[in-house]
């Protein structure tokens, strides 16, 4: 099974096509998508129950609902990924670091490693939204909330890291900037933690280009069927045309044919 995690965080899953599950579903994978706390469209209190629940309730509410597709029988409980975009990102970093046992591997895409630096790096169109963002997660101007952001920062918890990581970052991201996987992969890397790191430089918050997707689809399905045992299709010219940087990991890559 494969745990999607939404952005935002103040974004929602709802009922209808996704690209996303339906690739995975193909692919022979469960895929579970949950409205944590935080999520939108269901009132202000679960909105308001996210705040300074990062790493803590947010990311235990992922775990309830894994554990219950484990207990209905529609997930392996040694064989579920967790996987997401932005918030998704962070969420994934969660997973791997405080939550090391739940997943055979992660698969974060443009995300947060350190809360603190994320905060203190907002982009300038950002700066009406500072304040809510401080009593979101936690105020960095002062030493109650910098004690807060460090004690739920992946970054600070490397070494639980004990299952493979994928990471994918855009060069260009200004929301989450790719020095957020940077960090990270150079800690994984001083202690000798195995990690794939790829980057693409011509990209953002996301990857638009369809040579970019394609070539980001077709490694994460592969690092998925490694980890999970589910089908992928065979490389082909999937990476042909596509920017992407393997900047960690190539040995890995190199295994699935890829490079």
């Amino acid at each position: 099974m494969v745990l999607v995690v939404h952005g935002g965080p103040w974004a929602r899953d709802i009922f209808g096509y996704r690209g996303d599950h339906q690739w995975l579903a193909d692919r022979g994978y469960a895929v579970l998508s949950v409205n944590y706390r935080g999520s939108t469209g269901f009132g202000k209190a679960f909105v308001a129950a996210s705040e300074k629940e990062h790493a803590r309730k947010m990311h235990n509410d992922l775990i309830d609902m894994v554990e219950w597709a484990v207990d209905e029988g529609i997930a392996q409980n040694d064989k579920i990924a967790i996987f997401g975009l932005s918030y998704g990102g962070l969420a994934s970093f969660v997973g791997a670091t405080f939550t090391p046992d739940v997943f055979c591997c992660s698969v974060p895409v443009v995300g947060i490693s350190n809360l603190q630096t994320m905060l203190e790096s907002m982009p300038p169109y950002w700066a009406g939204f500072a304040e809510y963002m401080y009593r979101s997660y936690g105020d960095p101007r002062t030493e109650e909330g910098r004690k807060l952001l460090a004690e739920r920062s992946p970054i600070n918890k490397v070494e639980n890291i004990k299952k493979p990581m994928l990471i994918f970052h855009g060069a260009n991201d200004v929301r989450c900037k790719v020095a957020e996987s940077d960090t990270i992969v150079a800690a994984m890397q001083a202690k000798n933690i195995p990690v794939t790191y790829v980057v693409y430089p011509d990209e953002g918050h996301g990857f638009q280009k369809p040579p970019n997707r394609l070539s980001f689809i077709a490694i994460a399905e592969a690092f998925f069927a490694r980890h999970l045992g589910g089908a992928f299709e065979p490389v082909g010219r999937d990476l042909e045309d596509s920017s992407h940087e393997i900047r960690a990991g190539e040995d890995i890559l190199r295994d699935l044919g890829m490079t």
